[in-house]
């Protein structure tokens, strides 16, 4: 069949080019580019209505045979890991060099083609046990990446809690995996939606799935890790590698009876870290740290819908769930597409100035135009605006929240969900009104921002096609429709002939009506005042000689709205006061911690070691005390035995 044929390409090219990797750069990168093609191909023939491919050979692992399946729902991921992973392959080239990188380039090809691998192996596999070790290796892969540039104490530390984290998920869905195991007889994997005793199991999958997802409150290693990896791994990892996360819960939210309160949860935790996800957002000062958090926030659109589908599910109502599921499956896509994009924008930025500190930065809009307008594309795609695609999902996930307001039962949790999904946009529009007017308008405000330089091809290339996507899909959302009824129906036998909502189709008329609008009012804007521009100095606020230390830092720019979630974000204060009546210097200083981790995960984690600490005090080496705890032991357990017994 083509698609096994096509899969066969791509894995004989992605082995190719990890023998490549360490001394022939453009060969890697001409196989690795060849494999995701291959597999971008595969992919687009189940979505675009051909048949499943299902492949069990005779080799065993484990004592299990390799088997391995391509449906709708993994090829619509499939299809992600492909186009992502091929641009920021290309973006590496320029950016993360052999020349400026000549210790770590070539073991980051290695862990770049092996993160893919292990990816599209975690989406084709049918067995729970290769299952579980695929995604054991995608872990790996990505602490690799992460820790690309091991120099710095602050990346090898994100590294770690990223590592920590994964294997505390993992250890989930070892016991996940076991008792499914144990409950069905086989490792197995396939629609168990008749065994109603394995309905409890979603509530494991749900943890296990959801710290590498990085919904609130398991996100904790999510900031530090996409800040500090290189900027085309912080890509991947928002882009894709916490879409491995949602793959699961929705893979076995299709295939086990998942009860009504687990969907209710899933809805209520997306709802959760999508506004406490842009609040973190807002009180970020470092550009990347910023884009991690609004991979939280956008997580929480993606498990509304997932929730919502869940719950109409279980309870029968095809109508307002449908909508739901394929516009979180449209927004996997959307986000995977446009926060590819800012990291990568964001990178481009760090590459030419050095720093990550929005509020040393300023200006960059003269030096980097391309950098610029490409990330304002990103921009106003992440703030779910109109005409870009970020509105299209968000659109059809209000659709699907409206339907669920007509049953009185859905109507008092679907409403809230609605004010709060209401409320993360304008949040979100807010936070990326600060980064656009911080970093790219005003006047430089340090001298690495005066001396920004644009990005060369190899890295401008991967982000113009990524806008370009954004754009293609804004533009024309119906054209997605028939391959997200393709992945809705195979995710639920009873949406396999979902209708087109009428909306879609004007959605696309009036986008590209504002478009050719705004397109034509530019051109004819500047017609008119051809040989009339002139420059002059900006509002000085009565001063004769305005300095860029007058403008908005980040901090003060967004200091009202971080104010409103103060409970949650516990930002701390560093002040220096005037102590004259004409001082010659004050100061004023945030820093927004990562609240779960520091006020919460390391004070539990402090307590636990002295309780260790106590406890290793009772191993010392004296045979004679160790037999004074036997007999303590056994005079317990009598004790114990006395008092319940007859």
């Amino acid at each position: 069949m083509i698609p096994g044929a096509l899969l066969a390409i791509a894995a004989v090219a992605t082995g190719a080019s990890l023998l490549s990797a360490g001394r022939a750069p453009r060969a890697w990168l001409a196989l690795l580019l060849t494999g995701q093609a291959a597999a971008l191909g595969a992919a687009g023939w189940v979505l675009a209505g051909g048949p499943e491919w299902e492949w069990q050979g005779g080799l065993a692992i484990g004592g299990e045979a390799v088997q391995l399946r391509l449906d709708a729902v993994s090829a619509w991921f499939l299809a992600l890991v492909a186009v992502v992973g091929g641009a920021g392959a290309v973006y590496a080239r320029e950016y993360w060099s052999p020349e400026a990188h000549p210790v770590s380039a070539g073991s980051g090809r290695v862990w770049w083609s092996l993160l893919l691998a292990t990816m599209v192996l975690l989406l084709l596999c049918s067995n729970g046990l290769h299952f579980l070790m695929a995604w054991e290796g995608f872990a790996l892969a990505a602490f690799f990446l992460i820790t690309l540039d091991g120099q710095g104490r602050e990346v090898r530390e994100a590294g770690w809690l990223y590592l920590a984290a994964s294997h505390a998920g993992t250890l989930l869905l070892i016991a996940f995996f076991s008792v499914l195991a144990a409950r069905t007889g086989s490792w197995e994997l396939g629609p168990m939606r008749d065994q109603p005793g394995l309905a409890w199991l979603y509530w494991l999958a749900l943890g296990g799935f959801g710290v590498k997802a990085g919904l609130f409150p398991l996100h904790m290693w999510l900031p530090s890790a996409h800040a500090n990896a290189p900027s085309h791994v912080s890509a991947i990892l928002s882009g894709v590698a916490i879409k491995m996360g949602i793959y699961g819960l929705v893979r076995f939210g299709g295939w086990l009876p998942v009860p009504v309160e687990a969907g209710w949860l899933v809805l209520g935790l997306g709802v959760v870290s999508a506004v406490l996800g842009v609040a973190f957002a807002l009180g970020q000062h470092d550009l990347k740290r910023l884009l991690a958090y609004h991979s939280v926030e956008n997580i929480g659109i993606i498990l509304i819908a997932l929730g919502l589908a869940l719950v109409a599910y279980a309870r029968g109502q095809m109508a307002w769930g449908e909508l739901a599921l394929a516009g979180g499956l449209l927004h996997v896509w959307n986000h995977g597409l446009f926060k590819a994009l800012l990291f990568l924008g964001a990178g481009a930025v760090l590459h030419a100035t050095g720093t990550r500190e929005m509020s040393r930065l300023g200006g960059l809009w003269r030096a980097m135009p391309w950098t610029a307008a490409l990330f304002a594309v990103g921009a106003v795609a992440i703030a779910g605006l109109p005409p870009l695609n970020g509105f299209v999902s968000e659109w059809l996930v209000y659709l699907g929240l409206f339907d669920a307001l007509n049953p009185p039962a859905a109507a008092l949790p679907a409403l809230p969900a609605i004010v709060c999904l209401a409320t993360t946009g304008a949040l979100a529009l807010a936070c990326f009104v600060k980064v656009c007017g911080v970093g790219f308008l005003g006047a430089p405000r340090t001298e690495a921002a005066r001396r920004a330089h644009e990005c060369g091809p190899w890295m401008r290339g991967p982000m113009l096609v990524l806008a370009a996507a954004c754009a293609a899909i804004g533009l024309a959302p119906a054209g997605c429709w028939p391959a997200l009824r393709s992945v809705v129906g195979s995710w639920g036998a009873a949406w396999r002939d979902l209708p087109a909502p009428e909306s879609l189709g004007t959605l696309g008329v009036v986008h590209t009506g504002l478009v050719l609008l705004a397109v034509g009012g530019a051109i004819g804007l500047r017609r008119r005042l051809r040989g009339r521009w002139r420059r002059g100095v900006t509002w000085d606020c009565g001063y004769a000689a305005p300095t860029a230390r007058m403008q908005y830092t980040a901090g003060s720019f967004a200091g009202i709205l971080t104010e409103w979630f103060g409970w949650i974000l516990r930002p701390a204060r560093h002040e220096e006061r005037p102590e004259a009546l004409f001082p010659g210097r004050a100061a004023l200083a945030e820093h927004t911690p990562e609240t779960v981790l520091e006020k919460v995960v390391v004070p539990v984690a402090r307590w636990v070691l002295r309780v260790a600490t106590l406890a290793r005090r009772l191993q010392h080496g004296r045979v004679q005390a160790y037999l004074f705890y036997v007999i303590l032991g056994l005079a317990a357990l009598a004790a114990l035995v006395l008092a319940t017994g007859p």
